[in-house]
């Protein structure tokens, strides 16, 4: 298992592009991205547990049902939810692409991220498709990045090469999230490729698996997400036997697939609206995975202790406030707390309760820009992480003014 460059372009097969068509008014930002496959792929995908949801996320789920797409269409800068004529437009979408490239409109996953609300004209969408399609090519992975970023600041993109009965095979992704992102699934645009023969169903069964360890235990403000998925394609042109049930070429898959999940999950929560900071809370010795998950999740997702990191603030006290509240079956007198970072390590808690150490060094390890916030229950073998950002002033500049 091996880092590689390329992105969604790293596996054999896939194609994209990333164009500016015109739905966001700065000419210099990309706003329609393309994923495409030369031979059509089994996918899987999981979905926001929002209530409400974004039209293409209807579409969508109807073009997959039966396990297949062949490309993935995304528009930034509209999320195309809550209006009337919402799946009309997502469904136009989806045939204006086919014709182009001379598929099904049932083989489209369309995909919209943006505004709430605002009716999303699809008349950019149609003379922009042209460009986008003749422009495919298997080294534009950034521009497909590009193409789906609102108020990201970094672009997000990963690829891992593997080895699966003698053939080398490929996984890579690219992500959208910035804002509104909370647990649980989903709470971001996560697309990933590759090119390893595995069944509709094992792909399924591999996604639905890995993302109760990633990207539902990712948070930046509590609010999840009306519009965002997960997809992932598999074209099978690494030519290994294909995975159709569990065993060693699934496990190595998985492995594959949480290398690509986890780099995502901590880009996007580094880069969390208004953030400075990435915070990663790992929680050790509990009696239960899901008591390690809840106490990790409650740790990132508290305001105060957010708050505390942006300050480089070892207020300590407030991830135990953040436990107690968690409603975890923890004893309080058992837990431990360090923060770490490049700087080095610092407990701060024993047994519940406070300790001596020095404020100053404290300050020097929560000045970095990536902090982990450890707690050891001291209660049982389970493990469990989560990721999350700061607090800052910037987070409520951006969505004060986010629709105008």
């Amino acid at each position: 298992m091996k880092i590689v460059s390329g992105g969604i372009c790293a596996a054999k097969g896939f194609k994209a592009n990333g164009i500016h068509c015109g739905i966001r008014k700065n000419r210099t930002k990309r706003d329609l991205a393309l994923i495409y496959s030369e031979k059509r792929a089994n996918t899987a995908a999981v979905y926001t547990t929002n209530l409400v949801k974004g039209a293409p996320l209807t579409v969508t789920k109807q073009n997959i049902s039966d396990g297949y797409a062949s490309a993935v269409i995304c528009n930034s800068g509209n999320a195309n939810t809550c209006n009337a004529d919402g799946v009309e437009v997502a469904s136009k979408t989806c045939e204006l692409l086919a014709d182009k490239l001379n598929i099904s409109p049932k083989d489209v996953v369309v995909a919209s991220t943006g505004v709430i609300g605002q009716p999303l004209d699809i008349t950019p969408i149609a003379n922009g498709i042209p460009e986008l399609v003749a422009g495919l090519e298997n080294d534009k992975s950034q521009q497909a990045a590009e193409g789906i970023m609102t108020t990201d600041t970094k672009l997000k993109e990963i690829a891992v090469s593997f080895e699966i009965g003698g053939k080398t095979c490929k996984i890579g992704g690219i992500a959208k999230g910035s804002g509104m992102i909370h647990p649980n699934m989903a709470t971001m645009l996560v697309f990933i490729t590759t090119d390893c023969a595995i069944s509709s169903d094992m792909l399924q069964k591999a996604l639905s698996a890995d993302i109760k360890n990633t990207f539902n235990m990712v948070s930046v403000d509590g609010d999840t997400s009306t519009n965002d998925m997960v997809v992932v394609m598999a074209n099978g042109m690494a030519e290994n036997e294909e995975i159709i049930a569990d065993g060693a070429d699934f496990e190595i898959f998985m492995k594959a697939l949480n290398t690509v999940t986890v780099d995502l999950c901590r880009k996007i929560a580094g880069d969390g609206e208004g953030a400075t900071k990435l915070l990663e809370c790992t929680v050790s010795g509990a009696k239960t995975e899901d008591i390690g998950k809840t106490v990790a999740k409650s740790v990132i997702c508290s305001a105060l202790t957010k708050a505390a990191m942006f300050g480089a603030d070892a207020n300590w006290g407030r991830v135990l406030c953040a436990i107690g509240y968690s409603g975890a079956d923890v004893d309080v007198n058992k837990i431990d707390v360090s923060f770490k970072s490049a700087k080095g390590e610092i407990a701060v808690c024993k047994n519940g309760a406070g300790i001596d150490f020095s404020e100053e060094k404290a300050k020097e390890i929560l000045l970095e820009n990536e902090i982990e916030i450890k707690v050891s229950l001291n209660d049982g073998e389970f493990s469990s992480a989560a990721w999350g950002c700061d607090l800052t002033y910037d987070y409520v500049k951006i969505n004060g003014d986010y629709r105008t």
